[in-house]
Order: C-alpha cells, then structure tokens, then sequence
C-alpha cells in the first residue's frame, strides 16, 4: 500500500529504464530474502527467530516496491488507453453496447439527457477511441438501456475537470473508473442497433424499470432513487439536491451499499442457506453445516457486491469476510489489525486508485475504530440500545477530524440524524428495497419511508449551525486532529480523551491568512465557459462574477466558489458583483445568495443596484473604481447578447501600487469608448482579465497597447464550442509582452500583490504535480512561439465590432 501510495504523488510515470531498474531490484531483493529464509532454515528456529525479526524492515521495502510497481504498472497501461490529442474534438462514428446504468441529467435549457459508459467495439479502438467512453447524449430517440448496442456520432476528448484548490479531480476520478475519454453525442446519427441480452447491467436495468414503473402512478422519482441506490449501488439516481440534503445532515454514507448492507445480506445468505443445509445428511457428511453456511454467505455477498456497482466499501466487506471466512478454515486467529490491512491490500490490489477515494479511508477508519474500541454491551433490548448508542459515538466521533480534512464540513446534527436514520435505512429501507425484487409492493412503501426520513431530515437541517464548515488547516493540524479523533473514540479514561479533545483544537479553529493592509489577493477559480473572481482585502471580500450554471441544480457557485470561499474561512460577502446577465457569469450567483450573507449586490444580481461609471470605495487602503457601463448607444447593433455584453460592469482596483482590471464581457465599442476616456494612465494595469474570454469582438489593439498588461488571464472552456481565446488574439497579447494564463492549461489562478514570484506559480496545475493531470505548459515558451510564427502582426488594425465569436 506505501508503494501504491507514493506512486499516485508522481508528477510523471517513471520510464522503461526506470521500470526495468525497478523490476532488477525487487528480482534482487527476492532473491536475497529467499537465501536468507534458506540458511535461517539451515541454522535452526532459535537463531532464525531473532534474525526474521531482524529482516522486517527488508520484507517491508520488498512489498512496497511489489506495490509501487505493480500500481506504475497499471497506471502506464491506463494512460496509454487515452485517444491522441489530435482526435480531441472531432466527430467519430462509434458502435458498442451501454455499459453502465444511464444516468439522468439536464443540459442547459433543461432538456433531457443521459450519461452512461460506452463499450466501444474493438474494431474502433484502433482508430484512436477507447476501450470504455463515458458520454453525455441529448436528445435520443429512445431512452438507452444497460446492455443495448448503439451506433452514435461523438466528439471524444481526454479526461479533463475544473482544477481548483481541494476540489474534485475528474481526471482522477475517470483514470479509477478505466475511462480513457470522454464525449458528448451529435443529435445525429442516433441509432440502437441491437437489444441488451443477458449481463449483470442487464439485469440491473431491469430491476431499476420495474422501481420507476411501481412508483410512476405516486411520481415519486425521490423515493425510487434511493430504493435504485441502496438495493443497486446506483447513487446516480439520487438527485442533486437531495444529495445536499444527505450530506447536510450527516448521512450520506447510508445511501451507498455499505458494509452492514453486504454484511447484513451475508448474514441472511448463510442462516437461510445453513437451515437447508441441515436438512440434507450427505451434505452435513461431506461438509459441517455451520461451514457451509460461511462460505455460501460469503459468496453471496460477493454477488450482491458485484451486482450493486463494486463500491469501496463493498470490496471492503467482502474482502474482510473472505479473509475471516479463510482464518475459521483454517483454525487459525489473526489479530483484528492484521485481517484489517489484509482486507484493505486486497482492495488496493484490485483497485491500486482505491487509495486516492475518500470512502477507502472513512470505511476502513471506521471499521478499525470500532473494531479498538471493541465495546461489549449488555444483553437484551437495554444491551442492544447501549451498543447502537456507543458504535454510533464512537464513528461520530473518530471520524470527524477524518470528514472535515476530506470535506470542509461537519453536520452538527449528523448525531441525531444518524440515531433514527440508520436503524431506519439499514433495517427497514434497504430490506423493502431487496424484497421489493419479489414483492413490488414494498417499494411503494419503502418511498413511504423515504419521504419520513427526508422530512425529518429537512426539519434538521434549517437549525441554527447544522452544518459547520471549517478552513483549510495546515497539515501539522491535520495530523494532531486526526490523532486527537482516535484518542476520543478509545475505551480509555476520560482525562485520556480530554488530551485527545486538546489535540483537535488546533484543526478546529486553524489560523486563516488575510492580506495585509493596502494590499489585495486575486483569484481566478477554473469555473470552465464562464467568469468568475474572487478579490479579498485585508477585512473584506467580494465576488466578481458567479461563473456559468450547467444545468438545474448544478453551477459554479455551488460547486466552485462556495467552496473555495468557505475554504479561505469566509462566511460572508461584502460586495457580489455580476457585470452582466449572460448566465455564464450570472448562473451561480443563486447559491451565492442562498448559502452566505451578501451585505451589497451590484451589477446584474437579483435585487442589486446597477453599475455606473463613477462609482468607487476604498477597503483597507484598497482602492476600486467602476470605469463601465457604457451608454446603450454605443453597443454596437445586432443580437441581445451584443447588448448584454455591453452593459459589462469594468472594475478596476489599485493595491499598493499595482493594478488589476476586470472587464466582464465588454467589446470593441466599449473598449474604444475606454481608452478615449480614461486613457493610458487610467488603464494601464499589471493584471488584465481578458474580455469575453478572448473573443474577437473584445481586445482591440487599442485596448490592448493602453492597458499593456504583464499577465493576461483567460477564463474559458477546455475544447469549448466558440474557440475561445482565438489564436489571433492570443498573439496579440503576446506580441504586447503579456504572459497569457488560459484557466484550462492553469486551473484556479491565484495573484497577490506583496509577491514578484513568477505568476505561473500562482497555478493549481503547477502546484498539484500529478502524472494523470495535463501538465502546465512552458507558457512563456508557447508564448513566444506563437509570437515568432505572426511576425507581421499590426496592432492597429482594427477588428469588426460585429464579427460572431
């Protein structure tokens, strides 16, 4: 597992020399550790015992380089799997079979859609497409199915995600699933080819159908996604903001197949299958009863795993019964940390990115905990109450430093929550939702259920401080926090555990950095097509622009600015700023404004005063001033979006002498009007936040020459339809001496105005090094590449104001 681990922190795979190197010292190593096993045979079990005792730390180097070259193993097949970089964007014609349970999902005029893994015939692959695709379809002619065979023209594209500090890492997550690619599905060329025969998905499928048809009459789409997450692992089904609730409330963890589910189904397996067992005297002769009943439980459990969707914490479970099943054979007793780190090697094993989840962690944490605490309750309903009492403290408890390091969070109520919804989902929800296989009727009043729960849970959740989000701590606070939460969880002495609080207090309440007075921090988050900034004084903080919103339930604010602002530690906006209402930078700013106080709206937010040119405060020795809208006139003349843009509110902000100038999505018109009036010297700035994302309607060569900035942002797309930022303007700012940072090659860009590092420093993709994640490009390089390549360029000429981005 160590070997494993120090793998997935590599910047880049290790190449064939370094592998061969690799493979010539585990041969080595095996080698001398099997003479040595030899001549301690030869010098008897009372020398050789102190020797093997000796040899530890040999035998420990000797599995983790098993592990970590196994795991750079698999990591080079997977990455080799990816489609060139020259397919990216382009049309392909592929024929394969639905792999995956469909999924659900709206686009951004609410249209229905779906998203499922694709196996693609072999006879593709070779044409640069993967072995397995997830893909993004519109517009079907019929809802696809787990098992059919689909002809579909696609756009592929590498995995590629928003990169934004602690966020989630969809490379990652792609790489652990085996899906080299991604793509989206022309509304063309649409065609299923074949039904879905027999498979395991197939199956699945079915099973999902006959949950929706039984609660089609009651409209209950809620209720029947969690019965399909619960008895199918299909957590797709659970919507968005129900899984908001969940996680608010502290019990997320139950609507996945979790270990007391498999355990629970193991359980059942082998008392059912025990009590057949016993009627038949050949098969007592030929194997004891109680022992056919473990290993029938045991595979039954694999089965349900299996047939759930092979979650973490399922491979968990079964890996552990397998190994207990395996030491009651053999008569043999390990101890509980032992079977523990066999069950999580074998998962690593199977899966080496199992280590890179935060469900391995949690699952395995709180089986180890329970497992130290090793609480033995009294007998009777009293006994049974004590214990459910003292498991479910002692996993509140321990885990807790372990849920705010992964998550920022902690449900407040997540206690009380948990103290009704467990019994209730793991003894009453999730047996409805098994039985409801033979007995339809039962998931109707499963949903029954799952409507109480969600009730109670919503009267949780609108309590004072239900849910806490804490600041991203420093990793000394991180490792005293986590050791503090193992003391708490232990059967030790209360003074003992008060030592363990102390050791918490540092993760709870960390010190947080604000800029120092007159000075200002800027970031720029990856919120994909869409603009978003966040500016932060030495007391105060506002949000510029929201980014875009992707669908119902889903936009930046909620997914990116949240949290990164509650990761800074704030809890409050002193200004939200929308330049315009184009939904890329006004689609989050509802989560905004639902989720912390705004003390001011300006711009186009919902109840907000409007820009004026002229405005202007001061922060902590922080100067801004609003340089824009302009007068509807000078728009130029053509469609509603031209107009909007060209309302664009343009801040521009002065920090100890050093500039920074947003502009929102002004065009040529509003630019010209700019540098008439404010001139070189109310323009010139350090930082420019490129117009319209670098479209050529904006960044004149004007513009460009009056605000001569030394790094140009771009917040845009990656592979996005309107080619933003264009080659053409990307010279331009090049060929003025820019360094031109695009979102899509930086991630999260973050700029401070009491540092003269190197701005490319201020990347997330240059500060998380990792040999799955695109890697930064030599932008000055690129830069002046791309610069000699357009010798001739002529700043003064001029660009049409209504030429289409």
């Amino acid at each position: 597992m160590l070997g494993m681990g120090l793998v997935h922190l590599l910047p880049e795979l290790p190449g064939p020399l370094a592998c061969r190197t690799w493979a010539a010292i585990v041969v080595t190593l095996m080698c001398t550790m099997a003479a040595s096993t030899a001549r301690r045979r030869i010098l008897g079990r009372s020398r050789a015992r102190g020797r093997l005792a000796r040899h530890w730390m040999a035998w420990s180097l000797l599995s983790a380089l098993v592990g970590g070259g196994v795991a750079a193993a698999r990591a080079e097949a997977r990455m080799a799997e990816l489609p060139p970089a020259d397919r990216e964007g382009q049309v392909m014609t592929l024929s394969g079979r639905v792999g995956s349970l469909p999924q659900r999902t709206a686009g951004l005029g609410g249209g229905e859609g779906w998203r499922f893994v694709f196996d693609v015939d072999p006879a593709a692959v070779g044409d640069g497409a993967g072995p397995r695709v997830l893909l993004s379809c519109y517009q079907m002619p019929l809802p696809p199915r787990a098992g059919e065979r689909w002809r579909l023209d696609v756009k592929l594209r590498r995995p590629h995600g928003l990169m934004n500090p602690r966020g989630f890492d969809q490379a990652l997550w792609m790489l652990d699933q085996d899906l080299p690619a991604a793509g989206s599905c022309r509304s063309k060329g649409q065609q299923r080819l074949a039904e879905g025969g027999f498979s395991v998905d197939a199956l699945r499928q079915a099973l999902r159908d006959a949950i929706d048809r039984q609660l089609s009459e009651r409209r209950d789409r809620r209720g029947a996604g969690v019965l399909a997450a619960l008895s199918l692992g299909d957590q797709g089904a659970v919507n968005a903001a129900d899984w908001a609730l969940y996680r608010d409330a502290g019990v997320s963890h139950l609507l996945s197949v979790s270990g007391l589910h498999v355990t629970m189904f193991a359980w059942l397996a082998g008392a059912a299958a025990g009590w057949a067992w016993r009627r038949s005297a050949p098969l007592c002769l030929w194997l004891p009863a109680p022992r056919a009943a473990m290993w029938i439980g045991v595979i039954a459990a694999g089965l349900y795993a299996l047939f759930s969707g092979w979650g973490v914490p399922s491979q968990r479970t079964v890996g552990l019964l397998a190994i207990l099943a395996l030491l009651r054979q053999a008569d043999a007793r390990w101890p509980w940390p032992t079977s523990l780190f066999a069950a999580a090697a074998g998962v690593c094993a199977a899966d080496p990115w199992a280590l890179t989840q935060a469900g391995f962690w949690l699952s395995f944490c709180a089986v180890a905990l329970l497992m130290a605490a090793d609480h033995r309750a009294g007998l009777g309903w009293r006994g049974a109450l004590r214990n459910a009492w003292h498991t479910q403290w002692v996993v509140t408890l321990g885990l807790a430093p372990l849920t705010l390091l992964l998550f920022q969070q902690l449900s407040i109520v997540g206690l009380i929550a948990n103290a009704f919804a467990i019994p209730l989902v793991s003894y009453v929800i999730t047996p409805l939702a098994m039985l409801g296989a033979l007995c339809p009727p039962l998931w109707t009043l499963g949903a029954w259920c799952v409507a109480l729960m969600n009730a109670m849970l919503e009267a949780l959740r609108v309590l004072p401080l239900a849910v806490w989000h804490l600041p991203w701590p420093p990793v000394w606070t991180q490792a005293l926090g986590l050791l503090g939460g193992a003391v708490l969880a232990m059967p030790w002495p209360w003074r003992l555990r008060i030592g363990g609080l102390a050791l918490c207090v540092p993760m709870l309440w960390p010190v947080t950095f604000r800029p120092a007075p007159g000075q200002l921090e800027l970031w720029l988050p990856d919120v994909g097509q869409g603009g978003a900034a966040i500016l932060r004084t030495h007391g105060h903080t506002m949000a510029f622009d929201a980014g875009p919103s992707w669908g119902p339930g889903s936009d930046a604010g909620q997914r990116v600015l949240l949290p990164l602002l509650r990761g800074l530690g704030e809890r409050r906006l002193d200004l939200l700023m929308v330049s315009h209402a184009d939904q890329d930078h006004l689609g989050g700013a509802a989560s905004l404004l639902a989720a912390m106080p705004i003390a001011r709206r300006l711009g186009a937010v919902p109840g907000g005063e409007d820009c004026r040119r002229g405005q202007q405060w001061t922060w902590d020795g922080v100067r801004f001033a609003v340089l824009s809208p302009i007068a509807d006139g000078d728009a130029p003349r053509g469609s509603k979006a031209l107009k909007r843009n060209a309302t664009s509110c343009v801040l521009r902000v002065d920090a100890a002498g050093r500039r920074v100038l947003l502009t929102g999505d002004i065009e040529a018109p509003q630019e010209a009007r700019l540098v008439r009036e404010d001139g070189v010297a109310g323009l010139r700035s350090e930082v420019l936040v490129v117009p319209h994302h670098g479209s050529r309607t904006s960044s004149t060569p004007a513009f460009v020459r009056a605000v001569a900035p030394q790094v140009a942002a771009v917040q845009s797309g990656y592979l996005n339809r309107f080619g933003h930022p264009k080659p053409d303007v990307v010279a331009r700012y090049v060929t003025a001496g820019a360094l031109l940072l695009n979102t899509v090659d930086c991630g999260a860009w973050l700029w401070r105005s009491d540092r003269g590092s190197s701005p490319i420093e201020g990347c997330e993709r240059a500060k998380r090094r990792r040999y799955w994640l695109r890697l930064p490009p030599a932008i000055r390089a690129s830069n002046e590449a791309l610069s000699a390549s357009t010798p001739d360029l002529d700043l003064e000429e001029p660009v049409p104001p209504g030429l289409a981005p």
